[in-house]
């Protein structure tokens, strides 16, 4: 019987770990606001990121606003590979990090151990 419930609870955690990092989740989408030629936009960092994907427009400055709200060792930094930022994000704190939004695309961004992802599309 012990075998069994081993089993079958190895199973459920198996499915449980396929399902947090395969399975397809609503990604949230902020859209950052323009405000005298800039703009900007809030993420909170508890979690993960929220919203995990963030548009803005192409030709203007940006600056995402981190939040970190989490004490995860995690989601102490953030990671752009394109743009070659590795930002420390303080817990507590605002964190800004400027973007460079002269080329359309999608860059991604990640947490320090690569767990956590996030989006950003210049348009």
């Amino acid at each position: 019987m012990i075998k069994i419930i081993s089993l079958l609870v190895g199973l459920v955690v198996i499915a449980f770990i396929a399902w947090w990092f395969f399975g397809k989740r609503s990604v949230q989408t902020g859209e950052a606001v323009v405000d005298a030629d800039k703009q900007s936009i809030d993420i909170k960092v508890k979690g993960g990121y929220l919203p995990e994907q963030v548009v803005l427009k192409k030709g203007i400055p940006a600056t995402l606003n981190f939040k970190r709200l989490d004490s995860s060792s995690c989601l102490d930094h953030v990671i752009f590979p394109k743009f070659g930022i590795n930002q420390k994000l303080p817990q507590g704190e605002v964190e800004k990090v400027e973007i460079d939004t002269s080329k359309p695309g999608e860059y991604d961004w990640e947490c320090s151990m690569n767990m956590f992802h996030g989006k950003v599309i210049v348009k």
